[in-house]
């Protein structure tokens, strides 16, 4: 018999943030996974899995349609780098390791399954040590326009490597990330959403972890309309290590939702699950929903995941819900954590009262709230892109503050 655990988010007691909650009514691992399209109905925003997404907003995304491609152009542009000890090919349907990890969970992962003739292969050679990046931009080429991606990534036996997928422009995107990470390897994978304000973009991201191999996975969402992005690990065998971050920042009008789920199905293994996120704007709404599931099998895993937010304007609606399905005693450690709240006037005071004026002062507050996320990231390209994406951010939110009274 199953443990299940629903952690409640703190709420201001303003009531401006939001506090949706419920007891999971089966097990997180019972969700139905099937390529066939039309195994998923069309969300209609009342399936527990769907309820905090606008999916009024997401049009034709749910379609069963093609690529669209008008005369030879695509609805985005893919382009990739791949260093030494990269190589590249293309797989069909069927053809392994293609759908030998992901699965399609919901109607979006099943479209872009259905609708990519050939994903991309990126395999790194075993024992390869990368000495830079390697990358795949897609650039989406104009709102409204439907695209699908899938991705295969394979990581050799005791490689080392840091792969970028990179998305910018806008369109209707539906995004499949497949990751195999074989034994011993140590692979981190950044996925940047630097989407225009007008695209919308569902995404499912499968890793499986493998024998004493570690993992990092990391999400930065600072534009698009609608991100919705699903990322998931499970393992192939003991002594895997994964790390899930993920940093985002919500302005008015945009919706920046990040589910997880950790399937702990080997003994010995280690997850840690850390997402951070500001919003600001009337309108801006953020969503993290962490599932953690612990097997019987699982003996000695140790897994603790957090959720922090930040809220610096008034209107702006964080949902936070952690959860924890245990199904054996013999652990290491097993815990969860989320919090939402606002701007914290006392600290903004206690800073302009040393002499550091009001703007100065809002952005070392928000600086300090993501600084230990930042430090975990690690890698310089991603953190330069996250901080001036921040700075750019707070610079709206300074002008959008009204003049204080000090009379």
């Amino acid at each position: 018999m199953s443990l299940l655990v629903d952690d409640k988010t703190h709420q201001d007691p303003q009531g401006q943030i939001g506090g949706d909650h419920r007891i999971p009514d089966q097990s997180r691992a019972a969700r139905t996974r099937s390529f066939d399209v039309d195994a998923f109905g069309i969300p209609t925003g009342r399936e527990e899995e769907w309820r905090f997404t606008p999916v009024d907003r997401l049009g034709g995304v749910f379609s069963d349609a093609a690529t669209d491609d008008r005369d030879g152009d695509p609805a985005a542009d893919f382009a990739v780098r791949a260093p030494e000890g990269v190589s590249t090919s293309t797989l069909a349907p069927g053809q392994a390791p293609r759908g030998t990890v992901l699965v399609p969970e919901d109607r979006g992962a099943a479209v872009a399954s259905a609708n990519t003739a050939e994903a991309l292969h990126v395999k790194i050679a075993a024992e390869a040590e990368l000495s830079e990046p390697a990358r795949v931009d897609i650039a989406g080429k104009g709102a409204g326009r439907r695209s699908n991606a899938h991705v295969v990534l394979e990581a050799g036996a005791h490689s080392k490597a840091l792969v970028i997928l990179d998305h910018t422009g806008a369109a209707d995107h539906t995004g499949n990330l497949e990751v195999l990470v074989g034994d011993g390897a140590n692979l981190t994978v950044v996925s940047l959403q630097r989407w225009d304000d007008e695209a919308l973009h569902l995404a499912q991201h499968e890793a499986l972890v493998g024998r004493d191999a570690t993992y990092k996975h990391i999400a930065v969402s600072i534009g698009g309309g609608i991100v919705r992005m699903n990322s998931n690990v499970r393992y192939a065998g003991p002594g895997g290590d994964a790390t899930l971050l993920g940093v985002y920042f919500s302005d008015a009008g945009q919706h920046l939702e990040h589910r997880s789920f950790v399937d702990h199905n080997a003994p010995r293994c280690t997850s840690q699950v850390t997402y951070k996120g500001a919003l600001q704007g009337e309108t801006a709404r953020t969503v993290w929903v962490g599932d953690v599931l612990i097997r019987a099998e699982a003996e000695g895993i140790d897994t603790y995941e957090l959720n922090r937010n930040l809220v610096l304007t008034d209107g702006a609606r964080a949902d936070s819900v952690p959860n924890l399905e245990i199904e054996t005693g013999d652990i290491e450690g097993a815990g969860h954590a989320s919090s939402t709240g606002r701007f914290d006037d006392e600290q903004l005071f206690y800073l302009m009262s040393r002499g550091i004026t009001e703007d100065q002062a809002r952005r070392l507050v928000v600086r300090g709230f993501f600084a230990d996320i930042i430090a975990k990231i690690g890698v310089p390209e991603v953190v330069d892109t996250l901080m001036e994406a921040i700075e750019e951010e707070l610079s709206l939110t300074m002008g959008a503050q009204p003049a204080r009274d000090d009379a």
